[in-house]
């Protein structure tokens, strides 16, 4: 019986105690030896590994430039929008490897990985790519086939006979 009102005196004490806020994360600048920024970017099958250093503005896909790889231009307008968004348009040089997936598959995995290496360069720029949309990752794939069916959901032609 003694040990129940203890805890219950104790109990009444915590009252007054209010808890700590829970600090926000603290975002640091992630460079590697030669001072780039890496990050990879996925979208459906594709995957995308970006490099960004300080420089003119070059964008490099595969060894080749966005314009001539992305030929249409809403990819390389989706490739553009991350660097527009933040105002780095001509700051940065960017080179990526991307395999997988269609072409827009892949402009979407290089916007993808773009926007969490410029985040990664410059912590201060998450807040304006967050808000945009673009540090999420779009999680929607292809359906698989089932058994039974012709194709994911479309099933075979019924007959009666």
């Amino acid at each position: 019986m003694v040990q129940e009102t203890k805890t219950l005196g104790d109990l009444a004490s915590l009252s007054g105690v209010k808890p700590e806020a829970a600090a926000a994360p603290v975002h640091v600048q992630k460079l590697d030896k030669l001072g780039r920024a890496y990050a990879t970017g996925k979208r459906k099958n594709a995957v995308a590994r970006v490099w960004i250093k300080p420089g003119k503005g070059k964008i490099v896909v595969n060894k080749k430039d966005y314009q001539q790889y992305f030929a249409r231009p809403v990819l390389q307008m989706l490739l553009e929008q991350p660097l527009k968004i933040s105002n780095r348009a001509d700051q940065f040089d960017i080179m990526v490897n991307v395999n997988g997936g269609g072409l827009s598959g892949q402009a979407g995995a290089v916007r993808h990985g773009i926007s969490k290496a410029l985040t990664y360069f410059e912590p201060g720029l998450r807040g304006v790519l967050k808000k945009g949309g673009f540090l999420t990752r779009d999680s929607r794939v292809v359906e698989r086939k089932k058994y039974g069916r012709m194709k994911a959901r479309r099933s075979f032609q019924f007959s009666k006979r």
